[in-house]
């Protein structure tokens, strides 16, 4: 017996940015409220949530029942309430059982969520929350690991910056085996960064709504080399929601109109492999996996939201996604393929690097973004004519590559 079909009848967003004031019930209550009322569904209906953050434990405490503590005061009780946490990609995490439990049987109407308070009045410990993204036994060795990726010296490159998520280390070690590989350069990833924050002025929910040029990214303050500042994702909060239906779901809320069918969302643990043998990389195992569950290709795929933790992440799951040809992520930026009006836009909503990465609310922030677009619904960052879209969230690093990592396809 088929599968059920997994449809997104509703999505609702919070404005992304550093607010001490708001807690995660605030940014929860906003969310889930907006995804409700989108979906013309009453709190009554869900029957079951998937509640995603990362942080809460480590910087208020909050180290269990989270999701029933942010959900029970919205009048969410007697139904199964599930926490889940897996780096950056718990978000999308969330998404994926949210859909399995729709597929096996198990409910007709489901809530998936994601929410992040990563500001604190101590900014250290808000940095100090990427430290736990990788296996803490063995950081030296992971840390030499990256280091060869580049083939460089590092004693010869510029200082980094004194302040700076572990993250950024790691991305800029795949930056630098980019440019040893396939002979990228500091302007391509600029180029990125500029197409992102272009998209962002149109974006009324993204932290940063203000347009650089190419030269002004790559003269900005260095993070560590090759990456500036305006080519790094912030530290942010947000929070951003889901409501899941099958078939006979939709026809109770009265929702098959805006629905949008989500065709795949597959999740993959990282792989032992060559480091250069980026075939095998996560991204692209998971994604080949992805486009054959939803029956579609790259070629079908009218725009994307990738995980653009650093300019360089987009352009490394451009190429695993095959939207792009393997080392050639960075020129589609530089050459406008990538841009909106171009021959495949990706994040339209400005990506991580100026809409914001709350950690634990990315993955469905890209699904608020994409279900978006394919409604039509997006103003001037519309993407013309938008038929099917295609998500890719990582999270933590293990060995060479993300430790997680979670793709999905969504058509209207």
């Amino acid at each position: 017996m088929p599968a059920q079909a997994v449809y997104i009848a509703g999505v609702g967003m919070t404005a992304f940015g550093i607010d001490l004031a708001r807690s995660v019930k605030d940014l929860t209550r906003q969310a889930v409220g907006a995804a409700l009322a989108d979906a013309n569904c009453a709190g009554s209906q869900i029957e079951a949530a998937w509640f995603a953050n990362t942080s809460q434990g480590a910087l208020e405490g909050q180290h269990m029942i989270r999701g029933q503590a942010a959900l029970r005061p919205l009048g969410f009780a007697g139904i199964p309430i599930a926490n889940v946490e897996n780096a950056c990609a718990s978000a999308s995490t969330a998404l994926y059982e949210a859909a399995n439990y729709l597929k096996a049987g198990a409910a007709d109407i489901v809530l998936a969520v994601g929410a992040e308070k990563l500001s604190h009045p101590d900014r250290s410990h808000s940095l100090g929350i990427f430290d736990a993204g990788w296996d803490v036994s063995v950081v030296d060795q992971s840390r030499e690991v990256l280091l060869a990726l580049g083939g460089m010296d590092d004693t010869a490159l510029p200082l980094p910056a004194e302040r700076r998520s572990v993250f950024m280390d790691i991305y800029a070690a795949f930056a630098r085996q980019h440019m040893r590989l396939y002979g990228s350069t500091q302007e391509q990833f600029a180029a990125v960064a500029a197409k992102n924050h272009a998209h962002s002025v149109h974006n009324e929910r993204a932290q940063y709504r203000r347009a650089y040029s190419v030269e002004e990214i790559m003269a900005d303050r260095s993070i560590v080399w090759p990456l500036t500042l305006p080519m790094c994702a912030p530290v942010s909060d947000g929070a951003a929601a889901a409501v899941l239906c099958t078939e006979a779901g939709l026809r109770r809320l009265g929702a098959t109109a805006r629905a949008v069918e989500l065709r795949a969302c597959i999740l993959g643990t990282s792989v032992d492999r060559d480091p250069d043998d980026l075939e095998r990389h996560i991204g692209r195992v998971t994604a080949l996996k992805a486009f054959e569950a939803a029956s579609l290709g790259p070629d079908d795929i009218s725009l994307a939201e990738v995980h653009d933790a650093t300019a360089v992440g987009e352009v490394i799951q451009v190429e695993n996604l095959g939207l792009a040809p393997r080392g050639e992520g960075g020129l589609a930026a530089l050459h406008g393929h990538t841009a909106l009006g171009g021959r495949i836009p990706v994040n339209p909503s400005g990506g991580l690097e100026s809409k914001g990465h709350p950690i634990g609310a990315t993955g469905l922030a890209q699904t608020f973004e994409l279900v978006t677009q394919l409604r039509g619904e997006a103003g001037l960052r519309q993407v013309a004519d938008a038929r099917v879209a295609v998500a890719e969230n990582g999270g933590g690093l293990w060995g060479v590559e993300e430790a997680v990592c979670v793709v999905s396809v969504l058509s209207r």
